[in-house]
């Protein structure tokens, strides 16, 4: 039992599953923000432009109730209310567009923290001079290659490592030179 704590308790700490629970509990905020945005904005405007009534209450009836002579509903009427299923699509469009918004900040946030060769001091100074973000990432990249060309060229001034060939060559000619001193 001691062990399916200690497992349990290192499957909670773990940091995907704390940002799983935090994603739900916003996300969960999020929607009750969006609904309130359709529910409470959008549709009554989308109600007031198509003649007043509620889409929630939009229907197509096929059978009309019937009541007796007293008022009291006789048979409930049978309609397709296709209202409410308008107004969640609507609901539904506005979750995904809201959430397509903050992915692609998401992403352009996550790109712009790449790792930058040029300071914050040289990255100011270009957004000083009117520099487009793509202009300064061409820029840092430009620099990149020139620090790997630098690199490339001197690793490639570098002495080259000895070969098994070139030491058995040596070799040879030691043994040659120390047969003449002998």
């Amino acid at each position: 039992m001691k062990k399916f704590f200690s497992d349990f308790k290192k499957f909670i700490a773990r940091g995907n599953i704390l940002d799983m629970a935090v994603g739900v509990v916003v996300g969960g905020a999020f929607s009750k923000i969006v609904t309130s945005l359709v529910n409470d904005i959008i549709m009554p405007l989308v109600s007031l432009a198509m003649g007043g009534a509620s889409v929630a209450d939009w229907k197509w009836v096929i059978k009309e109730a019937t009541y007796d002579a007293n008022g009291i509903l006789l048979t409930a009427e049978t309609a397709l209310k296709y209202g409410n299923f308008i107004q969640l699509i609507i609901d539904f469009l506005i979750v995904a567009f809201c959430i397509f918004i903050v992915l692609r900040f998401m992403m352009k946030a996550q790109n712009m923290r790449r790792e930058w060769t040029l300071s914050k001091a040289e990255i100011k100074a270009l957004r000083k001079q009117g520099k487009s973000f793509k202009e300064i990432e061409a820029i840092d990249d430009a620099k990149k290659a020139e620090i790997k060309a630098a690199e490339e060229a001197a690793k490639a001034a570098q002495p080259k490592p000895e070969t098994v060939e070139s030491l058995l060559k040596d070799i040879k000619v030691l043994l040659a030179e120390d047969k003449k001193k002998e």
